[in-house]
């Protein structure tokens, strides 16, 4: 007895020091939006990096210099290739890496329940090959209980003791694309491990690549965390957004209320509305805690009655848009409409559950011949429920002219809001770019 615990014991300090002295290699398993930026972190620092994607046309993008994701340029990639990082679909390499991270989506199905299969399908993918003195962390957002109920329960039936001999954490991914003021390097990481050992090499893992990282009591706890996160948003985005349409039905601007409310210099935070929710968390994550707290016989209210505002949202655009054409005497179907900005939000191009496409289904669905504008998605992307066959049009003030209305969905930086103002016929301002009352601007 022992001399198994002085064995095992050996094996978490033997991957701790391999981990602290940047001699450990990284396997990070999807590469997107979470993925990339960690693997760049891990090669800036020294770490050798192998990076696993199931997509080979990635994986020979990647090994070749370039990148899909917009704010994470060329050179960044081309650095890390050169400071140690490869791509690879080869999961049986999975067994030369000190670490696993998992950074694969987590999305809903139809029926707005968790589909794990993402996670589920990579550990089945990566069990065979798993050897005593790895760290397998979790990155992907989901419910409470399910690196236990996922992960582990995988890994110990393949004879491995999760704790002694191999370890595993979960850290909740917070990233948030083209945010330059907070990066994978300053934002605070959180982690849980199954057992104490695990997240002493939890904290090993992540501790020489993040300022700060946030060492919690269990898996439970840092899934949870997230949830929180994500919830917090969604309740507050859902109140404002109901806010929204009270204040527009009295004739009141809800965005200088706002700035009214943010003065005062405690208790409130300013939130603002918008044509309904976007990004891979926060449309989806609520309802991972939703649907798992009926499993305890709880009815979480607040969490589905901000889903339910927010997810009408882009129905309220269209509705401005139908009113504003009617009041012109045009109807919507057969008038030619133009979307400003189909990614979730400004300045990147990730259009994960993006309401501007969510806004384009209703206006095809009209009859209406529909074009979009975003300087950074020249070409609308294949998406899991969405098709449009489009390409992004130049933005001038002839093309502007062309169009009986135009649908301001996401408000990029690069658009010339003066030059849209002077020259759209119509403007349904769903991010409240425009203040001051103007007759073609219709605030939605």
């Amino acid at each position: 007895m022992t001399e198994t615990l002085r064995r095992d014991t050996s094996i978490k300090e033997r991957l701790v020091n391999r981990l602290a002295e940047r001699l450990g290699t990284i396997g990070i398993i999807g590469l997107g939006y979470v993925g990339q930026p960690l693997a760049l972190r891990y090669a800036e620092l020294g770490f050798h990096v192998l990076g696993f994607d199931v997509d080979d046309k990635k994986v020979e993008e990647l090994n070749a210099g370039r990148s899909s994701i917009e704010h994470i340029g060329n050179n960044a990639i081309e650095k890390a290739v050169g400071q140690g990082f490869s791509a690879t679909s080869d999961v049986r390499r999975m067994s030369e890496v000190d670490a696993l991270i998992i950074c694969v989506p987590t999305p809903l199905n139809k029926y707005r329940e968790p589909d794990l299969s993402y996670v589920v399908n990579t550990v089945e993918t990566l069990i065979p090959y798993l050897r005593a003195g790895q760290v397998l962390s979790l990155e992907s957002t989901t419910y409470p209980g399910t690196t236990e109920e996922e992960i582990v329960s995988r890994v110990e039936g393949r004879g491995f003791v999760v704790g002694e001999d191999l370890f595993v954490v979960y850290s909740p991914e917070r990233e948030d694309p083209g945010n330059q003021q907070f990066t994978t390097k300053s934002i605070p990481k959180v982690v849980g491990g199954h057992t104490r050992p695990c997240l002493e090499v939890g904290t090993a893992l992540y501790s020489g690549v993040i300022e700060r990282v946030v060492p919690v009591s269990s898996t439970r706890v840092a899934e949870m965390t997230k949830l929180l996160e994500n919830i917090h948003r969604s309740v507050n985005i859902g109140l404002v957004n109901e806010m929204k349409i009270v204040a527009d039905r009295m004739g009141i601007d809800i965005f200088e209320v706002i700035d009214a409310a943010a003065t005062k210099p405690f208790g409130f935070t300013p939130y603002y509305p918008g044509p309904g929710l976007g990004g891979h968390c926060i449309p989806i994550d609520p309802f991972y805690l939703t649907w798992k707290a009926r499993e305890f016989g709880l009815h979480t209210r607040f969490i589905e009655l901000s889903g339910e505002i927010n997810r009408a949202m882009p129905e309220y655009v269209f509705d401005k848009l139908v009113m504003a054409l009617n009041d012109r005497k045009k109807p919507l179907n057969g008038s030619r409409v133009l979307v400003l900005g189909i990614a979730y939000k400004k300045d990147v191009d990730d259009m994960r559950e993006s309401p501007s496409v969510e806004i384009m289904e209703l206006i095809r669905a009209a009859g209406a011949e529909i074009s979009y504008c975003d300087p950074h998605v020249p070409v609308f992307p294949k998406m899991r429920e969405h098709k449009f066959d489009l390409s992004s049009i130049d933005l001038t003030p002839e093309t502007l002219e062309g169009f009986d209305a135009a649908v301001l969905a996401t408000d990029h930086t690069k658009f010339d809001y003066e030059m849209i103002r002077n020259h759209a016929q119509v403007i349904i301002d769903s991010r409240g770019v425009y203040r001051a009352a103007a007759a073609n601007i219709i605030k939605a």
